[in-house]
């Protein structure tokens, strides 16, 4: 069968009401099918081609199945269903009807497509005719298209299978295992791709087929892909004894192969030589003028994916390293702590992304980290991160609270020249205590491991993305306190670690939980088995991941503490103090006093954010010496000295600096330049 396009048919508008008589004539019958109503109507003369009487056809296009074997009716519904959509205007085909008598017949069909000013198809029309006699040897006939028609499915699947190459790897991949091989009948190729005027093998054939020193090779000498890089034509190889005459330098070490024949292929993109590809035969000798044709058309095709595959691998590999720049090159080492950062780049070419991790070494044994996430897939979020990265640094470093580094982080994205916002968390450990302040600008909750491998969410309450905060007025960044024991793991991530194709956040998460609980103990080993489950199911994005152990309590050294600002009617950081010194008292080994601690704490924070304009500063640390004892200091911008007096009638206030003295074992006032410093002082247990 040879499915062929006709000439358009020169058929009037208002057919079929007048038929034209030259069809009758060649005994052809005419069919006009109304696509809109799906109704077709068919002439006698067509009926008879089908043989079909009028009172059996009902104008449905489905009666005429009865007439038409299965695999052919599925073959024309696709060509048609083909030439909708494509924009044809006409189509045409030979198939084969079965008559009541139960013989085959062949038949030929035309039919000519009318849209409307849309383009959309409205109505077919056309001819069936008897073909047999046209085709009168119709099994040699079939024969031969299904052959042509097997070798041209194939260059179709096999450029449909390379347009999802995106590697050089996946391009040879893709010719190995998609049966390709096989259904040329060739048993291995070979393949090499120019660099700097050298041709590099990248595929060298069977096992035992690679000729030492011929991994990189000269244009110039006296080899197959040499020669059709040179010529820019096709070398087609008919014998085993054409191979030894045409190359005897390589087919000494090739000839034990069994190869009976070759064929050599230019692969040409751009009309420039990107190289060669040979394919190997052991059972066949020479070839003929359609499988040549069929391997030309297929060498281009593999040509133009061999070049989008190399492109995409140097952009990959340019944005990779331009992401890469822009990342910590070491993480810090921090006393107290394991931690493993890993970052996956996008797999997009050089569509990277905005994600980055950070680890910020900090006073008094505390260490901040960062994970973070820039809006867009592009080299300009990944400078937008770059900058935004730095500053975020610099404001930690400066000593400034975790809502305030943030909220300066938010205005400062918003004040850059970009459209870009960023989501974001930022925490903050004093691995001494095991508290941890966390902020989190729009970004996806951490979660905790814990020492026995179990996981779960932590809940932090958040703000908005940095730069929309900015540019909304909303710069409130709430501080959640989570205490990480010993043995446990905070886990920092951005959302390419947990989008799924078809799902949504929670099922995510869900996964994510579940591979962290059967995941390896040893981080570095965990960050890696997290990104590889992203390249398994196929992710897209890039990912960062940022995991912090909390190794061991230690001992806190002299002049190490712990800080927390209070705002002027800021409750959320005043429960925020709170919870810090409870969590310090305890890790300090002062468990049985942390009663005490926490109420002369509050105490005087109060006294502070009541008497004074501004907000009060809290600083908890351990003093060595003769004896431990754990100090509190309040500092305030007022210079006036608070006094000790008795409680007013009412009962209410007076009694702060008298509780203070009742819980502490020592007290007192000191002037500082821009105000005051209240502190009280606690005898605690030597430490084991």
């Amino acid at each position: 069968m040879d499915d062929r396009v006709a000439g358009a048919l020169s058929l009037p508008d208002d057919w079929p009401a007048h038929p034209d008589l030259s069809l009758a004539l060649n005994r052809m019958g005419s069919f006009d099918w109304d696509l809109d109503s799906g109704l077709m109507h068919m002439e006698q003369a067509a009926l008879d081609v089908f043989d079909l009487r009028a009172d059996e056809y009902d104008n449905k296009p489905t009666t005429l199945g009865k007439r038409v074997p299965p695999d052919e009716g599925v073959r024309l519904d696709a060509m048609v269903t083909q030439a909708l959509k494509s924009g044809r205007k006409n189509y045409g085909a030979y198939f084969r009807i079965l008559r009541r008598d139960g013989t085959l017949q062949w038949t030929h069909t035309q039919g000519f497509v009318q849209r409307d000013a849309t383009g959309r198809p409205r109505r077919i029309i056309g001819i069936v005719r008897d073909a047999t006699q046209e085709l009168a040897d119709a099994t040699a006939r079939h024969e031969l298209d299904e052959e042509r028609r097997r070798r041209t499915s194939l260059v179709e699947a096999t450029t449909a299978a390379l347009a999802h190459a995106r590697t050089v790897k996946d391009v040879i991949d893709v010719l190995k295992n998609s049966q390709g091989l096989a259904h040329l009948g060739a048993t291995s190729l070979v393949m090499g791709l120019i660099e700097a005027g050298r041709i590099h093998l990248v595929a060298d054939g069977p096992e035992g087929a690679f000729v030492p020193g011929t991994r990189y090779t000269r244009t110039d000498e006296q080899y197959p892909m040499s020669e059709v890089v040179r010529t820019l034509a096709p070398r087609f190889i008919e014998s085993a004894e054409d191979f030894a005459d045409s190359y005897p330098v390589l087919w000494p070490h090739i000839s034990h192969l069994g190869i009976t024949s070759a064929a050599y292929l230019p692969l040409i993109a751009q009309a420039r030589p990107i190289g060669a590809l040979g394919l190997l035969y052991s059972d066949k000798n020479g070839f003929t003028g359609d499988e040549r044709n069929l391997l030309v058309a297929l060498g281009s095709s593999i040509a133009q994916s061999l070049q989008r595959a190399m492109l995409y691998e140097q952009e990959h590999d340019l944005a990779e390293g331009l992401q890469q720049a822009m990342l910590p090159r070491r993480v810090p080492d921090v006393p107290g702590a394991q931690i493993a950062v890993r970052y996956r780049s996008a797999r997009l070419g050089r569509d990277i992304g905005g994600d980055w991790y950070d680890v910020i070494p900090l006073p008094g044994g505390r260490v901040g980290a960062v994970i973070g996430d820039v809006q867009g897939h592009d080299t300009h979020a990944a400078a937008v991160m770059g900058q935004l990265r730095i500053v975020l640094r610099a404001y930690a470093a400066e000593g400034h609270s975790p809502a305030t580094v943030m909220a300066r982080a938010s205005v400062f994205l918003h004040e850059l020249d970009t459209d870009r916002f960023a989501t974001c968390t930022y925490a903050e450990a004093d691995l001494t205590t095991g508290v941890v302040q966390v902020v989190r600008a729009g970004h996806v909750d951490p979660l905790v491991r814990e020492a026995d491998g179990s996981c779960r969410k932590v809940l932090v309450e958040g703000g908005l993305p940095l730069g929309l905060s900015a540019e909304f007025g909303r710069l409130e960044y709430p501080v959640s306190t989570v205490e990480l024991d010993p043995g446990q793991t905070m886990v920092l991530f951005t959302d390419g670690l947990v989008e799924l194709p078809g799902a949504d956040l929670d099922e995510g998460m869900q996964l994510l939980t579940a591979m962290i609980r059967n995941g390896p103990e040893d981080l570095q080993r965990l960050a890696d088995r997290l990104c590889e489950s992203v390249d398994e199911r196929g992710g897209e994005d890039d990912v960062a991941v940022l995991l912090l152990r909390r190794k061991a309590a230690h001992a806190p050294q002299p002049g190490g503490r712990l800080q927390q600002h209070v705002g002027q009617n800021d409750p959320e950081a005043l429960s925020s103090a709170r919870h810090m010194i409870r969590a310090a008292v305890r890790a300090w080994g002062a468990k049985e006093r942390a009663d005490e601690v926490e109420l002369a704490a509050d105490e005087l924070t109060t006294n502070a954010l009541m008497h004074t304009d501004g907000g009060a500063i809290v600083t908890i640390r351990v003093l060595t010496g003769p004896e431990r004892r754990l100090r509190v200091d309040v500092e305030d911008r007022s210079s006036a000295l608070p006094r000790r007096r008795d409680a007013g009638d009412a009962g209410v206030s007076g009694r702060g600096l008298m509780l203070v003295d009742r819980l502490a074992d020592a007290w007192g006032v000191e002037s500082r330049g821009t105000g005051k410093c209240v502190w009280c002082e606690f005898v605690i247990p030597p430490r084991d």
